[in-house]
């Protein structure tokens, strides 16, 4: 499960934000994982919950916002947001396009307790 080491990368990431943030806590830290990202929502969240415990995201909640696919399609120009893993624009059904969101994973927010 490469989600374990995901998790470990965002939390590492967390701390970093929060050490130069000064901060003691982290209360919610929000994700955006695309639909083609390769992760999976629930293991990403069971891992989460797991690696949290010993740092400073032991109470944190988090927060996972799903991106669905986004193409652009070069012969029409046109730019959808698909709700099926389908490359083909719907608008004219070329395969000249090219996926502009969906395969990421991005820290979006942080709610941070300071003192």
């Amino acid at each position: 499960m490469h989600e374990y080491s995901i998790v470990s990368a965002l939390i590492a990431q967390c701390e970093q934000h929060a050490l130069e943030n000064k901060a003691y806590s982290i209360a919610r830290v929000v994700i955006k994982i695309g639909v083609m990202s390769g992760v999976e929502p629930e293991l990403l969240k069971t891992a989460f919950e797991t690696f949290k415990l010993d740092g400073i995201c032991k109470n944190a909640e988090l927060e996972m916002l799903i991106q669905p696919l986004v193409i652009h399609c070069s012969d029409c120009d046109a730019r959808t947001q698909l709700e099926e893993r389908n490359l083909i624009c719907p608008e004219c059904k070329s395969f000249n396009t090219r996926l502009t969101e969906g395969e990421e994973m991005l820290l979006m927010q942080l709610e941070l307790e300071t003192e």
